[in-house]
């Protein structure tokens, strides 16, 4: 037996926890540069705001409904993912993290007791904890304590805990009314072809030959379907499989149409990459810089370039990877066009040193003891307290708008919240 916990509304639940009287009230997320809605409160979605909506359709319904518009403020988001999941792992110890708001659970070494009761019990310890409110899912296979858990966060009655009936002919009835499309794993692509071969629900896929699924499809859709079946073949993963790349990207708070600003964006994120590798104790042997002006822009010249070198030896030490980032972009740059976006993307990476090479003539000791100690500073004071000139100073007007993000409340000091 599995489990998925899934926070609801997750972004917005964070918000809220710091600020009990958003509680009851639409509350909004906006993606980078306050473009787009990617969360939504449960009275948001009342109203009519959708996903993915640019902010600037649903200005009318904010104002007329009072609706709480909050900026993405990750930091917190992710801190306060990490202790979903440390509370989680006090009722359950073999678990999967699948996202920043799923974790996955396997239950097979608990099932001597009451798994439905053991998950109503952990989901009131996370909100005591936490204040997050999560669902919880329970089936055979990792696919179908999903569909589970969208019984369970769509029925009020369900208490926010359901498991997938164990008698076939009731299970049929949940899967009938799960669209094809909200099937994990199928998505709207594979939706539309499925749709046009006849098949609809969760339960149409289940009554699939897997072979002919395979055949019109791919392995993948098969195991989906062997697994609407009750067929386990997907198992959690204790171990998360080390990442084969790693980018850092972001679009600019304005138009860059100066290498100075670009140089700077390109440098930082190369710096925020290289320390991402050495929390991981991984090297990278390639890196890619990529340069984009507006795609949604007709009226503005065009241009989206993107180069890429090999690092020998394969490394994670900042100086290297942005002296080579900055070589890469200053290949790219064209001056004349208005950029919305630069990123760098560290790929073929693997963990632990890289194999030398024997006309490499950097001190590969020094680097090291250099990131040691600039990464425990900046650990113990804060992010950027010591970074590469390269990569400027505060008054960077590039950054992305942040207008209405809230405090990183679990992070740092200065903006830790007071009692009045």
């Amino acid at each position: 037996m599995y489990a998925l916990a899934d926070c609801n509304n997750f972004y917005a639940s964070c918000e809220r926890v710091f600020e009990p009287r958003l509680e009851g009230r639409p509350v909004i997320v906006l993606s980078n540069n306050d473009g787009c809605v990617v969360a939504r409160s449960q009275e948001a979605k009342d109203l009519g705001i959708a996903m993915g909506q640019p902010v600037f359709k649903c200005r009318d319904i904010i104002k007329k409904h009072g609706v709480v518009v909050r900026s993405s403020n990750y930091t917190l988001y992710d801190e306060m993912s990490r202790r979903v999941v440390k509370s989680i792992l006090e009722f359950v110890p073999d678990i999967e993290i699948y996202s920043i708001d799923e974790v996955f659970l396997n239950l097979a070494p608990l099932v001597k007791r009451d798994l439905e009761e053991l998950c109503r019990t952990t989901r009131s310890a996370v909100l005591q904890w936490t204040g997050i409110p999560i669902s919880i899912g329970l089936g055979p296979t990792k696919t179908l304590a999903k569909l589970a858990n969208r019984i369970a966060k769509k029925n009020p009655e369900t208490g926010g805990v359901y498991t997938l009936p164990a008698n076939d002919s009731e299970r049929e009835k949940d899967l009938q009314r799960i669209a094809i499309d909200d099937v994990w794993g199928i998505g709207r692509r594979w939706g539309r072809r499925l749709r046009a071969m006849g098949v609809h629900t969760a339960l149409d896929l289940a009554r699939m030959p897997a072979t002919e699924v395979r055949r019109q499809f791919n392995v993948i859709a098969m195991r989906t379907t062997l697994e609407l079946q009750g067929h386990r073949c997907q198992d959690v993963e204790d171990v998360t499989p080390p990442r084969k790349s790693l980018v850092r990207s972001r679009s600019f708070g304005r138009m860059v149409t100066k290498w100075e600003d670009m140089s700077e964006a390109i440098a930082t994120h190369a710096s925020r990459a290289a320390e991402k590798l050495r929390s991981e104790e991984s090297v990278a042997g390639q890196l890619s810089v990529y340069l984009h002006t507006n795609r949604f822009r007709e009226d503005l010249s065009q241009y989206h370039p993107g180069g890429t070198r090999e690092l020998v030896p394969a490394t994670s030490t900042t100086p290297v990877i942005i002296e080579q980032a900055l070589a890469i972009g200053q290949q790219l740059w064209r001056d004349g066009y208005q950029y919305k976006k630069a990123g760098v993307m560290l790929s073929e990476i693997t963990c632990g040193h890289g194999q030398g090479s024997l006309f490499d003539r950097r001190d590969h000791g020094r680097d090291s003891r250099l990131m040691q100690a600039m990464d425990a500073i900046n650990t113990r004071l804060g992010p950027g307290t010591l970074h590469q000139a390269a990569t400027g100073f505060n008054n960077r007007d590039w950054h992305m708008r942040r207008q209405n993000r809230s405090p990183r409340y679990t992070t740092r000091w200065d903006e830790i919240p007071r009692a009045h």
